[in-house]
């Protein structure tokens, strides 16, 4: 489900009894998060961005990423944290009501932010969505 709150398109999304919204553009290239599969990755539920397969965390918005170990190629990979990516927002559910209070971008910053910002606009085409600078506001 996407929603604009505030001016801020998000996505909201409902895993295994839980709700988590998040901006709706990746935090990589401003891909459309509402179009990708959820999957596991070691035990964490992650969007895939349609675009790049970037892999984010629906509960804390960290990028991750498999990594192996140079000293012991044979090793299986593991999945490790880029740091938080993309800007998570809190779901509160009252009376079968779904609201969403967007997170201060004040208290840190996220690589989503600059997609969220306003100040690249969507043009979508009939196979492809893509963001393009807003020359208007330079």
């Amino acid at each position: 489900m996407t929603a604009v709150v505030h001016d801020r398109e998000v996505v909201i999304f409902y895993h295994k009894g839980e709700y988590h919204a998040m901006d709706i553009r990746c935090y990589h290239s401003g891909g459309p998060l509402h179009l990708g599969e959820i999957e596991d990755f070691d035990g964490r539920a992650c969007i895939v961005c349609p675009w790049h397969k970037y892999k984010i965390t629906l509960s804390t918005g960290e990028g991750l990423y498999q990594s192996i170990d140079p000293k012991d190629p044979s090793a299986v990979p593991k999945w490790c944290s880029k740091g938080v990516k993309q800007r998570i927002h809190t779901v509160t559910v009252k009376n079968g009501h779904i609201y969403v209070t967007l997170s201060q971008a004040s208290d840190f910053k996220c690589d989503s932010d600059f997609y969220a910002t306003g100040q690249f606009k969507v043009i979508q085409r009939p196979s492809t969505l893509r963001r393009v600078p807003d020359f208007k506001n330079i």
